[in-house]
């Protein structure tokens, strides 16, 4: 049983959770608002968190279950391959089953708590992009541009728009620039993850964004987007400050260059490096593979800029209910 479990937790991505949260954290920031006592919003906060998390599990063992072939070819990617054949395919896909009839009566019995007809629309489609992303007939990984927008949509808008509407009705223009920056943060900080990829993609004629673009153009991208996303959701947290007339706790948005700093410095070796093996005729295949280790540490590199931002949310928080 533990063994089975253990699998499960590998072709569900548990390292995800932490990032989860941070979406329950931001939407949670800028939605709720005084009065809301302490036993309602935990209740919202358990049944958002419950929702989202099993909604990235589902999305997860679809990329893990259509992506298998791939994965066999990736001597990186082992763990998912054994974890998958350890825990069988049919059972997987029973799992899946099993977790959208779950998340279904959570969302269903949400929306009917809250009276917020919007969350369970939201929620279907979020969950089929979150599926079709690797799922054929449609594949949208392999569909160029669409999937950029598919993995903004899926892993930073809806996610975040549940959580916010599970607590207000109100839009804010300063959320929406902020949701705007982490759509924006979450695809760059994704890009080392698809030139980790690039050349299984390539060779398996998987037409990603990546494979498209180049490996340089890739990286430059991913670099344009990390400086782009965190500035918009900086100013948008300056500007609620500034309108609270709390402007003092600006000081706290230092920590998004401190750390967004630290990743763009890593982009920017991906970069040089992407550079050389398209120029160069010689060492490619070192180059190649220095490629791939330096993208493999990018899940560290997610987790910084994610718990940045969902640091600066706790402290949003924190500003309205007791500064």
């Amino acid at each position: 049983m533990s063994n089975a479990i253990k699998s499960l937790a590998t072709i569900s991505r548990a390292e995800f959770l932490l990032p989860n949260l941070g979406s329950l954290i931001m939407g949670l920031a800028w939605g709720a608002s005084p009065p809301l006592s302490l036993i309602d919003g935990l209740i919202l906060m358990v049944l958002s968190f419950s929702i989202i998390n099993i909604s990235s599990a589902i999305g997860a063992q679809a990329n893990t279950l259509y992506d298998y072939e791939l994965d066999l070819k990736d001597d990186r990617k082992k763990g998912l391959v054994q974890a998958l054949d350890s825990f069988g395919h049919k059972k997987v896909k029973i799992v899946l089953i099993l977790e959208f009839l779950v998340t279904l009566v959570l969302v269903s019995m949400f929306m009917i708590i809250q009276q917020k007809w919007i969350l369970l629309p939201l929620w279907i489609v979020g969950i089929s992009l979150g599926v079709v992303y690797s799922a054929p007939p449609l594949r949208l990984k392999a569909r160029s541009w669409i999937a950029p927008v598919a993995q903004m949509l899926v892993l930073a808008i809806f996610p975040v728009f549940f959580a916010f509407y599970a607590f207000t009705f109100e839009i804010n223009p300063f959320f929406l620039l902020a949701l705007v920056g982490l759509a924006l943060t979450v695809y760059g900080v994704i890009v080392p993850t698809e030139l980790r990829d690039y050349f299984g993609d390539k060779a398996m004629g998987i037409q990603t964004m990546t494979v498209r673009l180049g490996l340089s153009r890739s990286a430059l991208l991913g670099i344009v987007l990390l400086s782009v996303g965190p500035l918009f959701t900086g100013i948008a947290l300056l500007l609620e400050w500034w309108a609270n007339q709390q402007l003092w706790l600006s000081v706290f948005l230092l920590a998004i260059p401190v750390s967004v700093l630290f990743v763009l410095g890593k982009f920017k070796k991906l970069h040089s490096l992407s550079k050389n093996y398209e120029v160069s005729d010689k060492n490619r295949a070192d180059v190649r593979e220095k490629i791939v280790d330096l993208s493999s540490d990018n899940p560290k590199w997610i987790m910084i800029v994610t718990q940045t931002y969902s640091i600066l949310s706790i402290i949003l928080l924190a500003s309205k209910f007791i500064l």
